[in-house]
């Protein structure tokens, strides 16, 4: 019954998708009644169509004329000091190479920046990769003569797949590029893009360049946040473009072989703006990110559950002094109970290996005043079990600990309640010797 119910629920998912996908397409239809229009002016027209909050930058729509190419491709500019969403363009050149470094877990960034990388995003035939998937739209990103520029070779017909290839071979050539930024590349485009190179038989220029997949930074940093990591959800809620995601991820392909049969350019159009808007959302999800880092915690937007994530990923590129600076930066502002808890826990484990033990001793009484029967209630009663057992040699306060732990315990964690059993037993043995 519960497989029916997920069964149904998919469907009507999908329903919906495909009902919002069908209005934006009979929007196109009326608008492609007006001969006199540009492929520009209906672009604006859907876009103004669309319910959103906050306006879209005017560059990021694709120009493209009447005349289909079997390959095309475009270039759009943002000046420097242009806004997308609540960040400027332009400060991507001012995040540093050690933040870059620590977000990639990458040293190689360390003496990089921006001004060099190539943010790529694809479109392509199918979602599961292999040698069958084809991407019909590389969309690009770059710093060039004092702006970001956004780019797109689009296939208009398959059998220009090499023309494509070639193309961007000479671009990646002449562009000099030194590290590249994705969303969930490393799994699915840079496998893929290599893929249709090695089987035309050219070398993958981008090959061994740094990269730095933003999707696993992303989940450390707001995944506790946020009820999503995807990349349109992100530039909503964290950098508040008030976009929308309009084009379902399993309908782009649908799309693109409607247009091979049909010719009808009005289907794809809204993809192309949709992979436009995800280069420059990815652009922007990076500064802020990064933004978050800085040693000037008034400097930025960021807030405590945003400090909690910060503090991760400096805690996994082994950075603990920072990490814990960090963590205390959470501390010290509003956390949900779960993450209250779970920055204390990680703080005090770093303060344990460093031996400050007055430090860890506080944040482990915090947590063992919890009334929760919880993980960390458990490990905070042991920490302090073991610390008065073995640091302080207070028997007595190491056993009241061992007690209340192995009765949260009964019933919740037979790991800790049969630890606490053993701790209790040693213990009653030492304080006997001890009044002896």
């Amino acid at each position: 019954m519960t497989d029916l119910k997920d069964k149904l629920h998919q469907l009507k998912r999908e329903r919906a998708a495909r009902s919002k996908s069908q209005a934006i397409q009979d929007a196109m239809s009326e608008l492609g009644k007006d001969k006199g229009m540009s492929t520009r002016d209906k672009l604006e027209q859907l876009i103004k169509l669309r319910p959103d909050r906050t306006p879209r930058p005017p560059q990021v729509k694709p120009t493209v004329s009447h005349d289909r190419e079997p390959l095309e491709f475009t270039e759009n500019p943002y000046a420097l000091d242009a806004r997308y969403g609540s960040i400027r363009v332009g400060e991507g050149l001012k995040i540093s190479g050690h933040v870059l470094a620590c977000l990639s877990r990458e040293p190689a960034f360390e003496d990089l920046d921006l001004s060099t990388a190539l943010f790529f995003d694809l479109e392509t035939t199918g979602l599961s990769g292999g040698t069958g998937t084809i991407p019909f739209n590389i969309g690009l990103g770059y710093f060039r003569d004092d702006k970001f520029w956004v780019g797109q070779y689009f296939l208009a017909e398959l059998a220009s797949e090499r023309q494509m290839i070639e193309d961007f071979t000479r671009f990646l050539d002449d562009m000099e590029f030194k590290s590249i930024v994705t969303f969930n590349g490393k799994t699915f485009d840079v496998p893929l893009l290599e893929t249709r190179f090695i089987l035309h038989r050219m070398p993958f220029k981008l090959d061994g360049l740094p990269h730095l997949d933003f999707l696993f930074p992303a989940r450390s940093l707001w995944k506790h946040k946020y009820d999503s990591c995807r990349l349109a959800y992100l530039a909503r809620e964290v950098l508040a473009t008030g976009r929308d995601e309009d084009i379902p991820s399993a309908e782009v392909p649908w799309r693109y072989f409607q247009f091979l049969q049909t010719g009808n350019y009005e289907l794809i159009e809204p993809v192309l703006y949709h992979n436009a808007e995800d280069i420059l959302s990815l652009l922007g999800l990076v500064i802020l990110g990064a933004s978050i880092f800085s040693d000037d915690p008034d400097s930025c937007s960021a807030d405590a559950m945003d400090f909690f994530g910060a503090a991760k990923v400096l805690e996994k590129v082994g950075q603990t002094e920072k990490a814990a600076d960090f963590y205390q930066r959470a501390l010290n502002g509003s956390l949900s109970h779960e993450v209250g808890l779970s920055t204390r826990r990680r703080l005090a484990s770093q303060y344990k290996r460093g031996q400050h033990w007055d430090k860890a001793v506080v944040l482990w009484t915090e947590m063992a005043e919890s009334e929760d029967a919880s993980g960390d209630l458990l490990y905070s009663l042991r920490e302090l079990s073991m610390y008065y057992e073995h640091r302080a040699k207070k028997f007595n306060e190491a056993n009241r600990f061992a007690e209340e732990g192995f009765v949260v315990a009964r019933g919740f964690s037979a790991y800790y309640e049969r630890d606490f059993i053993h701790r209790r037993e040693r213990l009653k043995k030492k304080m006997k010797s001890e009044e002896k």
